[in-house]
């Protein structure tokens, strides 16, 4: 495999940070990190160009720092509750998602991008959570979140039958096919 050299223009996840030269694989720069002015091949030129624009960077950064510190007090604040219809055991009709999360703060007045929103699976059960936000490389805050019934409605999970339960006992089947009207 051919590789190469670029020198970052951003902050790249689980590549590096701004200003940096890294070696990544030919295709991965051609098609995704040079047209999206993402990084730019680390030539001798580019290399003294990024040198010169490092105070600017460094300015830039602390005030995206700075910016994004101060609204992570803000949120450290907030708690977002949503609330879902109930199935089986807790589980929910449908989930939360990092979008949702996004279209709740965006309505709390808070502009943050979905992909901050560092949300391994979506929320598929009833209860109190934590999910990180990711404003800045070195700022994150744990934005609690509450996801209710409906109607606002707590839900007592450990009061339901387990997931993918089957009833305990003969009488509680005879008693759900009478509420049926099958029986």
């Amino acid at each position: 495999m051919a590789h190469t050299q670029v020198l970052l223009r951003e902050d790249i996840d689980n590549l590096g940070a701004r200003g940096e030269i890294v070696r990544v694989k030919a295709g991965y720069a051609r098609n995704y990190l040079l047209p999206r002015k993402l990084a730019v091949e680390a030539t001798a030129n580019n290399v003294r160009q990024i040198e010169g624009e490092k105070a600017a960077l460094a300015k830039r950064e602390a005030k995206d720092r700075s910016g994004a510190e101060l609204q992570a007090g803000q949120l450290r604040t907030l708690t977002l509750k949503f609330e879902r219809k109930v199935g089986e055991a807790g589980v929910l009709y449908g989930s939360v998602t990092s979008m949702d999360i996004a279209h709740e703060l965006k309505e709390q007045g808070y502009e943050i991008d979905r992909r901050k929103i560092v949300l391994r699976e979506p929320i598929k059960r009833f209860g109190s959570y934590t999910v990180p936000v990711r404003l800045h490389r070195e700022v994150t805050v744990e934005l609690p979140i509450s996801v209710l019934g409906e109607g606002g409605v707590e839900i007592n999970v450990e009061a339901m039958p387990a997931e993918g339960g089957t009833p305990e006992s003969p009488s509680q089947v005879e008693e759900t096919d009478h509420e049926r009207g099958n029986g």
